[in-house]
């Protein structure tokens, strides 16, 4: 479903990304983790399209995201930290609009639209004006004009940043069914990226972890954790680790 091979770029003198390369499957939910500078955001970038790389390439539902660009972008649902949301507009509204500009059938946005507000739980607040409603309900309009046009595959940024708990367990539930779907509906892959190590913990079965632009791990959760570690101090000895290797590099 994603396949990215060898991914790279460069600012100049900074190698942001370093041939990063992974395949998801369908209905993978995948951690995508890293401190601050590691190159989550610029991998993630290259994968929806939004940022083109400066070597390597990304598949995208079996489409080139740099040579087949149009087909690529409408196999993805993305979700920035911060989502791109109008608050003038109300909900049914704007997802009707956030259809129509990724290039919905004009037959099919209807019948689209329902379907996003069911999943994501927002059917009684359609008519709400977005700037009206609490953060919680805000992310989960985020998430709805990710899904709008069904894609295959999804790719969060920070879904839960600035949610309270309550908050918190209804995104992390919808995510999860998202991945999961019922018979009709459309089983995503899902890229989470996130700083909370415990919402990785609670909803992705498979972590990577990428530091200085390199990715240094891949593994399924439970086989990081079988020897009693938590997901934090595999977080901590595994970037730990990386640097180290680096600075002996450099040295050499």
């Amino acid at each position: 479903m994603i396949e990215a091979k060898g991914l790279s770029k460069r600012y100049g003198d900074l190698l942001a990304v370093d041939r990063v390369s992974f395949t998801l499957q369908r209905g993978e939910v995948v951690g995508f983790l890293g401190p601050n500078g590691a190159g989550k955001t610029t991998t993630m970038r290259m994968l929806t399209g939004f940022l083109p790389p400066t070597d390597g390439t990304a598949l995208i539902d079996g489409h080139d995201m740099f040579q087949d660009p149009l087909r690529a972008r409408r196999a993805v649902g993305y979700l920035p930290e911060s989502p791109p949301l109008y608050p003038e507009m109300d909900v049914q509204g704007f997802l009707r609009y956030v259809a129509a500009i990724k290039g919905m059938p004009r037959g099919d946005r209807a019948r689209a639209v329902e379907r996003s507000l069911e999943r994501c739980g927002l059917v009684q607040v359609r008519r709400r004006v977005i700037g009206t409603l609490s953060k919680g309900y805000r992310q989960r309009v985020g998430i709805a004009q990710a899904i709008v046009h069904d894609p295959p595959v999804l790719i969060l940024d920070e879904p839960t940043v600035g949610l309270d708990p309550v908050q918190i367990r209804e995104i992390r539930q919808l995510i999860k069914d998202l991945a999961s779907a019922r018979p009709g509906e459309t089983q995503h892959t899902v890229i989470l990226s996130t700083h909370i190590l415990p919402e990785v913990e609670a909803i992705c079965p498979r972590v990577m972890l990428i530091h200085r632009g390199r990715k240094v791990v891949d593994s399924p959760l439970a086989e990081l954790t079988r020897g009693g570690q938590t997901l934090e101090e595999i977080f901590a000895r595994e970037t730990a680790r990386d640097v180290a290797a680096a600075e002996e590099g450099d040295a050499a």
